[in-house]
């Protein structure tokens, strides 16, 4: 590999999860594709543009709901001052919903919002999923 290469690689590794999740974010909407095409199929996928897609398909979801899928249990305590920053529930109750997952975190948040929680509670060790 060359130079330039090598060094995007190292840069890369320096990337904290929630940077990595904004870098493909922004890859995504810069080169018009979906990273989740290439992690499923391996092959990179075009997104539809507006010119081939009629017009009451372009409607985009506005709000999402960020799930706490699974807590691993050397993480858990980590994951639980990660709920509780994020909600306003006590410790008692954000001990039972780490507890009981999967779990809403959120509901009807923002893509935004959604992507920033799932990124804390995944540095913190939890497995996350936005619907």
């Amino acid at each position: 590999m060359g130079d330039k290469i090598n060094n995007i690689i190292e840069e890369l590794k320096s990337l904290t999860l929630l940077e990595a999740a904004q870098l493909v974010k922004e890859i995504e909407e810069v080169f018009d594709v979906d990273a989740s095409a290439v992690a499923n199929t391996g092959m990179v996928m075009m997104s539809p543009t507006r010119d081939n897609v009629p017009e009451e398909s372009i409607e985009e979801k506005t709000e999402f709901d960020v799930i706490l899928e699974s807590v691993p249990a050397p993480k858990k305590i980590a994951i639980l001052k990660v709920v509780r920053s994020l909600t306003s529930l006590g410790l008692k109750e954000a001990k039972e919903l780490v507890e009981s997952v999967p779990k809403p975190i959120k509901e009807s948040a923002s893509k935004e919002e959604a992507d920033q929680i799932k990124g804390k509670l995944e540095e913190a060790g939890a497995t996350v999923s936005i619907k």
